[in-house]
Order: C-alpha cells, then sequence, then structure tokens
C-alpha cells in the first residue's frame, strides 16, 4: 500500500483521492484521457498546474498496477 501524501497543494488532492477517482472510472483509453476524468472529478491540477506531471505518473503507475 502506498502511504497517503498530498499530490496538488492548491486543491488538497491526496494520492489516495485520485487512486479513488481513479478506481471509479471505468473506461481507460489512455493516460492523458483518464487524467482529464480524474481532473474533473478531484479538481487537481486546475490551479497552478504544478503537480500535472506528477498526478500524470499516479494515474500511470495505478494502470500498470505498479503499486500493487
Amino acid at each position: 500500500m502506498v502511504e497517503n501524501y498530498i499530490v496538488c497543494n492548491c486543491k488538497q488532492v491526496s494520492y489516495n483521492d485520485i487512486a479513488e477517482a481513479l478506481h471509479n472510472h471505468t473506461k481507460f483509453d489512455d493516460v492523458l484521457s483518464t487524467f482529464k476524468n480524474i481532473q474533473e472529478v478531484t479538481n487537481c491540477s486546475t490551479g497552478c498546474g504544478g503537480c500535472h506531471q506528477k498526478v500524470l505518473d499516479i494515474i500511470s503507475e495505478i494502470m500498470s498496477g505498479a503499486n500493487a
């Protein structure tokens, strides 16, 4: 289990918030389209955008099963 931490400081979105939104997402086309859905659900990376790459990395990690 990955330790929970804040990924998006502007919107106070945690790793677990992203993971939960991702697990509730039913369609996985690619990382970028999934990112847009996760962004809509959590509002991550809608402030300064500094966490954009971190969020993409987390989505890729979870989708690939690397955090299992």
